[in-house]
């Protein structure tokens, strides 16, 4: 089944605050919530586990342009 493209949902990157690179991607639901999500994830370049924050995901991916009928 292909998706809705009026979804609320929004794709968002997270970003390491010890390295600052963005290593991991979720799915925010934008209706609901109005701050940033933070979550504890394992940091690769560091080899730690650190705090990751969300950011925009700004590849041109994270929005679905309509189609001229």
């Amino acid at each position: 089944m292909a998706k809705s493209t009026k979804s609320k949902r929004k794709l968002v990157g997270l970003v390491s605050e010890a390295s600052g690179h963005r290593t991991y991607y979720t799915v925010k639901n934008t209706q609901n919530t109005t701050e940033k999500i933070s979550l504890k994830k394992y940091d690769p370049t560091t080899r730690k586990h650190e705090t990751y924050t969300e950011t925009k995901k700004n590849l041109g991916r994270n929005e679905v342009k309509e189609r001229k009928s």
